[in-house]
Formats: C-alpha cells, structure tokens, sequence
C-alpha cells in the first residue's frame, strides 16, 4: 500500500473525510498534505488524537540514533516528561529549532547555557545540542556531521512535540520541500521513511502538546499567535500595580512595582492591553471577545500566583510566548485558560 510521502499516512480514495485520501490513483500526497504545501488549508485536524505512548514505545523498540527536536521559542512545552526513563539507553542528540525566531541578542553562547541549564534542572541527559533555524539552513550541517559520527549505520528517528519543526528540519536537510510542514499541530501522520546522503531517517507524528495554547484555540487564529519572524521584544516600564492582556488568551497582574519591567516576547500580531490592575477586571469584562482577542475555546481560566524572589524571572505560556519581568516586583499573577501549563524560569535573556 502506498504512502504519503508528505506526512507517512497510507492513502486511500474512498473516504474524503478520512486522512489519507487523494482522489487520483496515482498521486504521492493525500489531498490533506496538497492542500497544506500549495494552499495553506486545513481540510482535516489532527491536533489530537495521535497516542503520544505509541510513539515513544515504537521509539525505545527501533535500534537508532534519536534526533529530538525542539521549539526555542516554545522550549518549555517541547520538554517530554519522563523521556530519560522512556528511552533510556539511546543516543540523543537535542536539536533546539527556531534559532531565528529569538532576538538577536541571544547569541549561541548564550542560549547553549539557558539549554544546558533546563535539561540538568530536569535531569535529561544527550549526546549533544545543535541549534538551527530554517534561514540561511543554519546548523544542517552540524547535524549530518553528527550523524555521521554516533550514527554507526543506524536509521536516524526524529522526534518531538507537535510543532516543534522536525519537517522543516528534514527538508532543509533534503535542500527541498518533500514533507508536509505546517503551522497545524499533527500534521505528521505517521513514521515515515527517507534517506538523505545515503542515511535512513524516520520522520516520527508529533507527540502531542496537551497543555498549551495551541490546543485551547481555534486552529484560525494560530497564524495570529505563532511568530513567523524574529520576535521584537516589548518593554514596559512600571512604578505601580498594572496588569496585561495578551489578546483574550492571557491576562498577567504585577503588584507593589518601583523601577521595574516587563518585556513580553510574543508574536508581533498579538496585541498587549495595559491597564492599571486595579481596573483590569473591568476591562477584561467589557471588552474579552471585542477588543480582547482572539480567545480560547473554553471561559474557564486557571490562576498562577508567585512571590517573585529573584531579579529576572521568566512568566513562560505553552504555545504563546512569555513575559520576562525584572526589578522591583513583590507578586507576580497570570491567568490563562484551563489546562494551559505556566512555568517560572530564571530568565533566559
């Protein structure tokens, strides 16, 4: 039975609602994958219901070399807990795509530290890191190089998040666009085979990102929320309470403020609202699905709440981006819908 060569899905061309189908016999991409690569539509999601088990456990059975790939941008959500445990014994090497997509001023140094830092934080051991970006085909190179070296003949696996740019990856590798890459989480449907400079890769479904905002919105408004360009950073100054909205999806309180800052890292096509928090239930009231948006599927909201207790700290938002704030801060609030993840770093700027 013939593939995709797109996203790995067997095709087929009798369901037109189901994955895989192509109306013509003869065709090497389901008509979900040609939609995608030449028109940017969506016929059919596939941002739930891939088994993210399945996938590890195909993964700690093959005898190969793991490339894990994961989102710079997006690095706490790319993070798969347990991975150690589930592929313990494999060669990993950790590939951080999206270089591009930071400023500027987070040079390579810089960011091999914020990197290093994480993953001794969470215990996960690799081979190695090598950072990329889909401009100039950035750190391709670096990754045959080290296939070359710990690869020892195996076929190469490469992993991660849904999203996380393990299509793109391959294809700068290939210098061509063969598999479907988009901006819709699980547009990879399968395990799907290809051989680059006589080397086996296996381009793996995304495992999939359960606590993020890209699952809590409509898959139309993630052109909106996910950058698609070098992130220009936004800086506030604040000597008193003030709260933030980012768009309808996140709301972010500071409370007892002198001299400090807050700089967001977003998609420059998500607005940010500024108010004085003692007025931001008002606004978000009047104005959540108007002027705030766009909006999660769900009206519940889930609080996190911290005393903030070192200089710089990251407020991070699976999917969305995040909020650096420095200086004098007692507290530090964010609301985002239920079932979104939070996590508090040390700045990683």
């Amino acid at each position: 039975m013939t593939v995709c060569r797109g996203c790995g899905i067997h095709l087929q061309h009798t369901d037109k609602n189901a994955p895989g189908y192509t109306p013509k016999e003869d065709s090497e991409y389901c008509q979900r994958c040609f939609r995608l690569m030449h028109y940017d539509d969506l016929t059919v999601s596939m941002r739930t219901g891939i088994d993210p088990d399945s996938v590890t456990d195909r993964l700690a059975e093959m005898d190969a070399l793991i490339l894990w790939v994961v989102d710079l941008f997006d690095f706490e959500a790319g993070m798969i807990p347990g991975i150690g445990r589930k592929l313990d014994g494999k060669d990993i090497i950790l590939v951080c795509a999206k270089r591009d997509i930071l400023p500027e001023t987070l040079n390579h140094e810089k960011t091999a530290r914020f990197v290093f830092s994480r993953l001794k934080e969470m215990g996960i051991k690799v081979k190695g890191l090598i950072l990329t970006s889909k401009l100039h085909r950035e750190g391709i190179q670096e990754v045959k190089n080290a296939v070359n070296m710990l690869g020892r003949g195996r076929p190469v696996a490469v992993m991660g998040r849904a999203n996380s740019g393990k299509s793109t990856l391959l294809n700068n590798m290939m210098g061509k666009d063969v598999l479907t890459a988009s901006r819709y989480p699980g547009t990879t449907l399968e395990f799907n085979e290809l051989v680059i400079d006589g080397v086996t890769y296996i381009d793996t479904p995304g495992i999939e990102i359960e606590k993020s905002i890209l699952m809590a919105v409509d898959e139309a408004d993630l052109k909106q929320i996910l950058p698609a360009r070098t992130i220009r950073p936004m800086v506030y100054q604040i000597n008193r309470d003030q709260s933030f909205a980012v768009g309808g999806l996140a709301r972010l309180d500071l409370f007892n403020c002198d001299r400090a800052t807050c700089t967001w890292y977003l998609s420059d096509k998500m607005p940010i609202h500024r108010s004085k928090a003692s007025g931001a239930d008002e606004l978000w009231k009047k104005h959540y699905g108007g002027l705030l948006k766009p909006v999660a599927n769900t009206p519940e909201f889930t609080e996190y709440r911290i005393r903030k207790d070192i200089d710089k700290v990251d407020v991070v938002i699976d999917g969305l981006g995040w909020a650096c704030v420095s200086g004098q801060v007692s507290t530090i609030m964010i609301k985002v819908p239920k079932n979104v993840n939070v996590t508090f770093r040390k700045a990683m700027l």
